[in-house]
């Protein structure tokens, strides 16, 4: 895949030819980015302040590359999502796309210096088409030429391959040829090909590669079981598993899982990135809900472990704690975010602590090696189901730390721009039951603030370790749900309306369950969100007070209305949004993931947006930064997310002129 040295680029090779002194300072020393979370700990903070407050508003473009995947020649079932994070070691770019290539790039010009096509199937449509990242390891105990530094990705396909960095060719010591089938072994087999499917990288603890996966857990109550899985990093060996919902009748939480189908059910799967502390050998893994993930008869009870925040030994796969966020999920409030590791100050004293960020819009600060609340965590009531075999949890765990976005939306609290808006809007949400966040899906319709996209998504949080703070996006617009009795209802007529981002419903069948789903976001004819602006917002919280920093309207509508709609709009309305932020040294927050063909860049201390870059579609992704050899640091983003994002196959690059 590379021609470049192992040990170093080129460029590194001559200046240790000349002698070059200042290769030995900070200045000079390559900053690389080795991981989709830049660390194991998923902080996203990069130790490089050559761009900074002071001068970003001189970013200028560097380089485009395109992957071509938009194009005819790789056209494949269903809509793609170009959602990668790149990675950067050893002076090289690596990229994963849609369609499970991994692509190198040498990371100063952006030129292609090789490409591995797994050819996964194109006539498939997968449930989650997107790739979000590839990860890397450096076998320090070979001195074998090949394979020393590794490229693992696990595509939409569910395979997980090994490749060479150099050579882009399978490592063909590593399962069969290169390729461990992540399908074999599992609990329930997906019974549909695109039901199971790989879209998070994977994570290389020591020797040891850990993966998630994605499953379609809107369709049957046993679509595919979620079993977190370990690998050896040469071999390709099973080392581990790990099935969030309890197979043995001596587990603790195996009573929280009551039911027809409760224990032999699917979903409860990591399908978020994953973050480490090799240190304490242990592995952080946040859970999705069971299927179906909205009605929740056939496994009543807390069903503890899934929408969990989960700690596990990372050598063996045994559980240390759980932290469980959501009591029995009917709200398909999966933890998407990845979690992050930082050491706060509390009562005098450093704690290591995990931070997840919730489709709830809380954020809840957790000691690393018990799981323990750092910040006080409440459970309160919460309103209970009319569902015919339903039986909601009484209370819901709340952090203290305040929401992030709201959690009660009234037809009192309606925004629209014009009155033909407010009317539609208000048709809309006066007959759907409303009692605030956690109110159950009804028959009939619910409320549900916030929404299934969030609060926080998995874009998850970057973490400022000098100062302290969580930067996190969230959503803001609610959606409403609702459960149709399956008896005469047709449902392949009513899908033939679905679209996902829009006014039209999302509709999902949840077999032989007694009930189909229907869901939207709450959209006015003019598409903006009936919900008070901003749509869409970037929130810092101080990890030593628990308090909120800043909160500042993240994106806007710009990218996807007429130049003559636009310039009805008010200033920051913001805008729904999906990807994550990273922050710097220079004082810098940099994040896309909003609809406005930008990528933005806040001031970290204040929130004050410094710079935006033009960009050719939206960034549904999470960007990242490197400094190379030379002392030139790099700011790069995916572009093109698909839906209201735009279509794109672009990866740019800047930096200051």
């Amino acid at each position: 895949m590379s021609s470049k040295p192992r040990n170093g680029t080129a460029r590194q090779v001559l200046a240790a030819c000349l002698g070059i002194a200042a290769l030995a300072t900070a200045v000079a020393q390559e900053i690389p980015w080795p991981a989709t979370g830049r660390d194991l700990h998923g902080t996203r903070y990069l130790p490089a302040t050559e761009i900074n407050r002071d001068n970003v508003a001189r970013l200028a473009p560097a380089w485009t590359y395109r992957t071509r995947e938009t194009e005819p020649q790789f056209e494949a079932e269903g809509d793609s999502s170009f959602e990668t994070t790149p990675i950067v070691v050893d002076g090289v770019m690596y990229i994963g796309t849609p369609l499970g290539r991994v692509i190198a790039l040498d990371a100063e010009n952006g030129r292609e210096l090789g490409v591995f096509d797994p050819k996964i199937a194109r006539d498939v449509s997968y449930g989650d088409f997107a790739n979000r990242g590839v990860a890397t390891w450096d076998d320090a105990r070979s001195d074998l030429p090949t394979c020393q530094r590794r490229i693992f990705i696990a595509n939409a396909q569910s395979e997980l391959y090994a490749l060479d960095a150099r050579r882009g060719r399978p490592c063909t010591d590593f399962g069969a040829n290169g390729k461990v089938d992540l399908k074999q072994g599992l609990r329930i087999q997906p019974f549909e090909r695109q039901a199971y499917s790989m879209t998070s990288p994977p994570i290389v603890v020591g020797d040891i590669v850990i993966v998630g996966s994605s499953i379609a857990d809107n369709t049957v109550p046993s679509p595919a079981s979620g079993e977190v899985r370990a690998y050896d990093a040469r071999r390709g060996r099973l080392l581990w598993s790990w099935d969030a919902i309890p197979q043995d009748a001596s587990d603790p939480a195996y009573g929280e899982w009551r039911g027809d189908v409760a224990h032999n059910g699917g979903g409860a799967n990591a399908w978020s990135g994953l973050a480490a502390d090799a240190e304490r050998d242990l592995v952080f893994v946040p859970t999705g809900s069971a299927a179906p993930d909205y009605y929740g008869g056939l496994r009543l009870g807390d069903n503890r472990y899934a929408n969990s925040l989960v700690a596990l030994r990372a050598s063996t796969g045994k559980l240390v704690w759980s932290f469980q966020t959501v009591h029995h999920d009917i709200w398909d409030y999966d933890n998407a975010s990845p979690p992050a590791l930082v050491t706060v100050r509390r009562e005098g004293r450093s704690v290591d602590a995990v931070v997840l960020a919730t489709k709830t819009g809380m954020l809840f600060v957790l000691n690393r090696e018990t799981g323990e609340p750092v910040f006080p965590v409440e459970e309160r009531p919460v309103p209970a189901s009319d569902v015919p075999g339903e039986v909601a949890s009484r209370t819901q765990p709340f952090s203290s730390i305040a929401p992030l976005s709201p959690h009660r939306f009234g037809v009192e609290d309606i925004w629209a721009i014009d009155d033909a808006d407010r009317e539609a809007c208000r048709a809309v949400i006066e007959p759907l039951r409303n009692e605030g966040i956690f109110t159950p899906p009804a028959v009939g319709g619910t409320l549900a603030m916030p929404s299934n996209i969030g609060g926080a998504h998995w874009g998850g949080v970057a973490i400022d370790p000098q100062r302290s703070l969580a930067v996190v996006p969230v959503n803001r617009v609610a959606a409403m749900v609702e459960l149709i009795p399956r008896e005469g209802f047709d449902l392949d007529a009513a899908r033939r309306n679905e679209r996902r981002l829009g006014d039209d419903f999302e509709y999902n069948r949840m077999r032989d369950t007694p009930f189909v789903m229907r869901r939207r976001l709450l959209l006015a004819p003019s598409k903006l969100p009936c919900t008070p602006p901003p749509f869409g917002a970037l929130v810092a919280v101080d990890l030593t007070s628990g308090t909120l920093k800043w909160n500042v309207p993240l994106g806007s509508f710009t990218g996807t209305l007429t130049p003559e709609g636009a310039a009805r709009l008010p200033a920051g309305l913001g805008s729904p949004n999906l990807g994550g932020p990273i922050v710097t040294a220079g004082g810098l927050v940099f994040i896309g993931a909003s609809i406005d063909r930008s990528l933005h860049a806040y001031d970290v201390e204040t929130g004050a947006e410094l710079w935006h870059g033009e960009l050719p579609a939206s960034a549904k992704a999470t960007p990242m930064s490197y400094r190379l050899i030379s002392g030139a640091q790099y700011l790069a983003v995916a572009v093109g997310g698909g839906d209201a994002w735009g279509d794109g196959d672009y990866v740019l690059a800047f930096r200051l002129p």
